[in-house]
């Protein structure tokens, strides 16, 4: 259940300072943050709804906050990123980055009681501010929520011409595609594209001589039968193994040609990925 929160300046007008003071005493009321109280500890969700209480109305959850609570996986910080018009005083909190947005913000989402930018801004403005590795995965992911379409995109980073990082931007929205699936099989698809290899097709069907769809593979170039897939923590499980195994002792039989890669690879070797996979179209 969540927390009830009251301002500070309700709470007096409505008993008294005094009456207020002496509920905290007793531990009936807790102080949230300097002029927001509570009646119980706070969770992460409440503490969010406790700063709201303190930004100004036109406040809106922006850029890599905006993105978490939208569902898309983007790198954890602490800092919570909001937008305000560059009229509105900046105001002075810790843990709070604020964006004077040149362009107006209109008709926010609204999500659990938070006002957020749209998906498509959010997902614009990261593609213009954060690396390129970063930035293609949020695009992936507004596409395959269906938070935003293709043409939105579109017309969302025509919108932002003439800012600071819109060039990537543009580029990388003509290679979002919301077929991938998690953050680093959209991150292994642009070190291909950016090592100067043709796109490779996301989850990719391969089936049996039946017809029937047998196994899927992360990413793909269907003519050369060259499969790419990104390795991570759940592939130590020992029944994944055995699975991946059959796997691939299947895809073999049926002339694909797999290499599979792994965090290290992906991080700290991008010119060992396309060297690999260059070889094996060739």
């Amino acid at each position: 259940m969540a927390a009830r929160l009251w301002r500070g300046r309700e709470l007096i007008a409505a008993t008294s300072r005094q009456a207020v003071r002496t509920r905290v005493n007793r531990g009936e009321l807790l102080r949230a943050r300097r002029g927001v109280y509570a009646d119980r500890a706070l969770d992460d969700e409440d503490a969010l709804r406790a700063l709201f209480l303190c930004l100004p109305p036109e406040a809106m959850l922006a850029r890599q906050s905006a993105a978490r609570r939208y569902g898309i996986d983007v790198p954890r910080e602490d800092a919570v990123h909001i937008y305000l018009p560059p009229e509105v005083a900046r105001p002075r909190l810790p843990g709070l980055v604020v964006h004077h947005a040149v362009l107006p913000v209109q008709n926010p989402t609204v999500i659990r009681g938070i006002p957020c930018v749209p998906p498509a801004r959010c997902a614009v403005d990261l593609a213009r501010t954060v690396r390129r590795l970063d930035a293609l995965p949020v695009l992936d992911a507004v596409l395959r929520a269906g938070l935003a379409s293709p043409e939105e995109l579109q017309a969302e980073v025509h919108r932002h011409s003439g800012l600071r990082g819109v060039r990537q931007a543009r580029e990388l929205v003509v290679l979002a595609d919301g077929r991938a699936e998690c953050r680093q099989e959209s991150q292994l698809r642009l070190v291909l594209i950016d090592g100067g290899l043709p796109p490779p097709e996301p989850q990719i069907w391969v089936h049996d001589r039946d017809g029937i769809p047998r196994f899927r593979i992360d990413l793909g170039y269907r003519e050369q039968r060259v499969g790419i897939e990104y390795d991570g923590v759940t592939h130590l499980d020992r029944d994944r193994f055995r699975s991946d195994r059959e796997r691939m002792n299947w895809l073999d039989s049926q002339g694909w040609t797999m290499r599979y890669f792994t965090d290290r690879d992906l991080y700290r070797r991008p010119g060992h990925i396309v060297a690999t996979v260059r070889a094996a179209l060739t």
